[in-house]
């Protein structure tokens, strides 16, 4: 398999194999997280939007992993990065990172930041290994306290 990642337009067909690995990837958030994850309400018209509005990409056919990437005002936001439970492990999740890098600095923007909830921990760990640092911390409406922590990986 070829781990060159390839850019998914709005009107593709692999649009329904990415949002069927982004709800079983996100999954196991179920229970873990509150609020719950915002993949319980991605439809593939709101994720057609995203490629719109953005960018959509994938690796492999079928698909086995993706990210959404999101330019912002200095920033290509990474989000809703999924890698399918048996391909993980294999550097899939790095692959795409260093593909948003890149995309980042072709954008002209200033680094690449995500977020990810406070009780995942291990997702913390993981990104912190990909380069990214804690930059800040957000509530989800109706919250007192943080949901969700904002990292960073500068690309100049």
């Amino acid at each position: 398999m070829t781990v060159a990642p390839v850019q998914i337009p709005s009107d593709s067909p692999h649009l329904q194999e990415v949002l069927d690995l982004i709800r079983r990837s996100f999954a196991y958030m179920d229970g873990r997280i509150d609020p719950p994850s915002s993949m319980h309400h991605l439809t593939l018209d709101a994720l057609a939007a995203q490629a719109e509005a953005g960018e959509v990409w994938a690796i492999g056919t079928p698909v086995v992993a993706s990210v959404v990437l999101t330019p912002r005002a200095d920033v290509l936001y990474l989000g809703k990065l999924a890698v399918s439970e048996d391909q993980r492990g294999q550097g899939l999740a790095r692959h795409l990172i260093e593909h948003a890098v890149r995309r980042a600095r072709a954008l002209g923007l200033n680094a690449v930041e995500l977020q990810t909830r406070v009780e995942l921990v291990e997702n913390h760990a993981t990104f912190a290994r990909l380069g990214f640092t804690r930059s800040g911390t957000t509530a989800h409406a109706g919250y007192q306290r943080p949901t969700s922590v904002t990292m960073r990986r500068e690309v100049f």
